[in-house]
């Protein structure tokens, strides 16, 4: 089966508000709870693999002035969440409806439980209204409903269950089609993009610098961005191309990770690989002598990279796919936007990878717009090597003698190499969150 590149960026392109992964969890408790309107569940119950915890252990829930919690998303999505919205579960979520979510949090039991040997996204919820059980399962993808019954049995006519099974057959297809291709196949595709693909390729541009603009207006989050913008202008570090793609992308993930009701264009299924695949790009576009379309189509490139390294690596893993994921989508679009040739692409990719591939993903939090910071400052940087006749060898490291290769190590290096590694991130996250409990 092949993909067109307007069905790989509608399934691999949407708005999401807030961290995925808390976001899956508010889904799923949503999802359970609609079958049961007008009722509140006496219990919450649910039950995540080790990349959703660890994502979603400390980042704040968009909306909730400060709050976090796998718990709090659990409640606040049972409570107050609307399934049919997807990753925008809580957008309708407001003050009033977070104190009750959190009051209730205080009388009726809300428990998450780690599922230690399983692989791959994974959420279930089981929430108990009296004497009736209602499951929801999200396997796969962070959006992909798969299962949604009550006392055992199948909801009938469930359109949620409808529409995400569909789309997660797709998306299983896509990623065994997508590791089929070549850079120069994802190159050629970007002739087809139609006016309708543009439109939507600049929804996202919006979307991400909404959220820029806020992080810089109002130092959210770290505040990583804002004080490179303030550097700057103190002189103390020189605007260029670099600086000015990681003041964008740090500001816009200081805005995310700090808990901003602003939806972020997200790509590969996170907000942040969305933020680190389009901004590098639009930032760079103020520094060459292109058109708008050409910055289109280099963030297409950008999506389709950061698809093609994401099929190889699984949506999570203990390498932090902001870096050598969307990184690599990054740099080969600003690669694309500087005139290079696909030479010049498969060079900054190899650039790229052997500057960030050890990377670490150690959950969603503030301090990832410091890694978005580097991703995007090295993405510029690998491109402008490249088109400048400096390029990685193959003989090193991990390198492959290809983009396809590289970006097929990292994949091993995502599934084989660190798993252990993962189990001990997410092992002194969890030593360091319940000592912080007790005290």
């Amino acid at each position: 089966m092949t993909y067109s590149v307007k069905e790989i960026l509608h399934l691999e392109v949407s708005p999401a508000l807030g961290c995925t992964e808390p976001v899956a969890i508010a889904l799923a408790t949503a999802a359970a709870a609609s079958v049961m309107p007008g009722k509140r569940p006496d219990k919450i119950e649910v039950w995540v693999d080790p990349n959703i915890y660890k994502n979603g252990l400390a980042v704040i829930i968009p909306g909730t002035g400060g709050l976090n919690g796998l718990d709090t998303a659990a409640a606040l999505g049972a409570l107050h969440g609307d399934p049919s919205l997807g990753l925008e579960v809580l957008e309708p979520l407001n003050e009033h409806g977070t104190k009750d979510a959190c009051k209730y949090k205080d009388t009726h039991p809300v428990t998450v439980n780690l599922l230690e040997d399983r692989h791959g996204i994974y959420v279930r919820a089981l929430l108990t209204f009296g004497s009736n059980i209602v499951e929801t399962i999200i396997e796969g993808v962070h959006d992909n409903i798969i299962s949604l019954t009550i006392d055992g049995e199948p909801v009938k006519d469930s359109n949620l269950v409808k529409n995400h099974q569909a789309q997660k057959a797709d998306v299983s297809k896509l990623e065994d089609f997508i590791k089929t291709l070549s850079l120069d196949d994802l190159v050629d595709m970007i002739s087809d993009l139609d006016d309708q693909d543009f439109e939507f390729l600049k929804e996202g541009v919006i979307y991400n610098m909404r959220l820029a603009d806020y992080g810089l207006k109002h130092g959210s989050g770290l505040g990583v961005g804002a004080t490179f913008e303030k550097l700057a202008r103190m002189k103390i570090l020189s605007r260029d191309m670099i600086l000015s793609a990681r003041i964008i992308t740090s500001a816009a993930s200081d805005a995310r990770m700090g808990g901003i009701k602003l939806p972020a264009m997200s790509s590969g299924g996170s907000g942040n690989h969305g933020l680190t695949a389009i901004l590098p790009i639009h930032a760079v576009r103020e520094y060459v002598d292109c058109s708008e379309r050409t910055m289109l189509e280099a963030i297409a490139l950008s999506h389709l990279v950061t698809a093609y390294v994401k099929a190889q690596t699984g949506r999570l893993s203990a390498v932090c796919g902001c870096s050598v994921a969307a990184g690599a989508g990054a740099t080969a679009g600003v690669t694309y936007l500087m005139g290079g040739t696909t030479n010049h692409m498969a060079g900054a990719i190899t650039n790229l990878t052997e500057d960030l591939a050890g990377i670490i993903c150690d959950g969603a939090k503030s301090g990832c717009a410091l890694k978005l910071a580097t991703a995007a400052g090295t993405a510029v940087q690998a491109a402008l090597f490249a088109v400048h006749g400096v390029n990685v060898h193959s003989t090193d490291g991990i390198i492959g003698v290809s983009p396809e290769q590289t970006m097929q190590n990292i994949g091993t290096l995502s599934t084989q190499g660190m798993i252990d590694t993962d189990r001990t991130i997410l092992k002194i996250m969890l030593e360091k969150h319940f000592a912080n409990a007790e005290i």
